[in-house]
């Protein structure tokens, strides 16, 4: 199992995220806001920082996804995105473990299919997490 990203200095509510997020404008920020918000929405143990210039949510410390804004599009993105079911075929990369969804301003997106990604990206790092924990109380 591939070790966890960990970020010891996540946070419920990280202030340069929300800064982040608030200086995005236009189409971009109408695509980015909404995916982070529902990475936040994922569970009471969601976490967030700033990581490499992108808002990045964790589970506790293990970061799980982050979006990031370039000129023309916004990419959701998956540290075990080679570990996730993709059925709708979003994932993009070629990475040996991350992957990323790109979201185009004017584009459609299958929303329910990558909100299953965010779902589903939550819940793996979670179970990482606690196979984690058992491992080290076993031994």
């Amino acid at each position: 199992m591939r070790a966890l990203m960990r970020f010891p200095g996540a946070t419920r509510h990280d202030a340069a995220v929300q800064r982040w997020l608030d200086a995005r404008d236009g189409a971009l920020a109408g695509l980015a806001r909404p995916w982070f918000d529902a990475l936040r929405r994922c569970g009471a143990d969601v976490t967030e920082l700033m990581h490499d210039g992108m808002p990045t949510a964790c589970v506790g410390d293990a970061a799980f996804a982050y979006v990031n804004a370039f000129t023309a599009h916004v990419n959701v993105g998956f540290f075990c995105g080679t570990a996730l079911p993709d059925p709708a075929g979003l994932l993009e990369g070629s990475g040996r473990f991350m992957r990323h969804v790109k979201l185009r301003p004017g584009r459609p997106v299958d929303a329910a299919a990558l909100q299953a990604l965010v779902d589903a990206a939550y819940a793996d790092v979670k179970a990482r997490r606690a196979a984690e924990a058992a491992q080290s109380i076993a031994g």
